[in-house]
């Protein structure tokens, strides 16, 4: 069991959360805390970098669906950047990646 890191770091186009270790039943509310706290600007992208993200059950899933909401109603955008191979099937599973736009990495994820 990894325990989750958040770090927050700015980008021109807006903040890019790093998310590191395991987004479960256990840790997402850090997540959801973090975001709460988070402010974020009319026409910013909230970057969500999930590149050294090692697991995501369904209460992270919602919790990306929280991060989602959070930046509609500040009226920024939101990206997933370097989703993991496991994540990104329950994603299309599900038909988020219709509602996600999904980056390869946090880099081009934070290109204007």
């Amino acid at each position: 069991m990894s325990p989750l890191n958040l770090a927050v770091r700015d980008a021109p186009t807006g903040p890019v959360v790093e998310v590191t270790g395991e987004l479960d039943y256990d840790t997402s509310a850090d997540l959801r805390d973090l975001l709460a706290a988070l402010p974020l600007k009319p026409g910013q992208r909230l970057v969500l970098d999930l590149a050294r993200m090692e697991f995501c059950d369904s209460s992270g899933i919602s919790t990306l669906i929280v991060a989602r909401n959070h930046a509609q109603s500040a009226g920024a955008d939101v990206a997933l950047a370097a989703v993991p191979a496991s994540t990104l099937r329950v994603l299309r599973v599900v038909g988020l990646e219709q509602i996600f736009p999904l980056h390869p990495d946090a880099e081009s994820a934070t290109r204007p």
